[in-house]
């Protein structure tokens, strides 16, 4: 319940209700943008330990035809270090390919 007079006065109630209803709309909001800081965040500590940058392990699993998401590779790299570090692998594989095709 409500504290103070917002229990008996029910225009401070209504008031509150609706202020309650905005910071649940703009809760919902935060709450994705939140989760995906943290799932980046995630990704970036388990690759930083295969000495890769998040940026270039995002951009050679994608041009490897990897379609994994963000949450996906953040559950990875937290419970399936193996499988992690061999898509960090393949990443680095990817890059120096490029690499030597950039040079040919």
């Amino acid at each position: 319940g409500f504290r103070g007079r917002r229990k008996n006065c029910y225009s401070l109630a209504v008031r509150c209700v609706h202020k309650a209803l905005q910071y649940q709309y703009k809760g919902r909001k935060l709450k994705k943008r939140n989760m995906r800081k943290l799932w980046i965040q995630r990704i970036n500590f388990g690759v930083r330990e295969h000495s890769l940058p998040y940026s270039i392990l995002l951009r050679n699993l994608c041009r490897s035809n990897v379609a994994i998401n963000r949450k996906v590779l953040s559950e990875l790299a937290i419970h399936e270090p193996r499988t992690f570090h061999a898509l960090a692998q393949l990443a680095k594989d990817r890059q120096r390919d490029g690499l030597l095709a950039a040079l040919d």
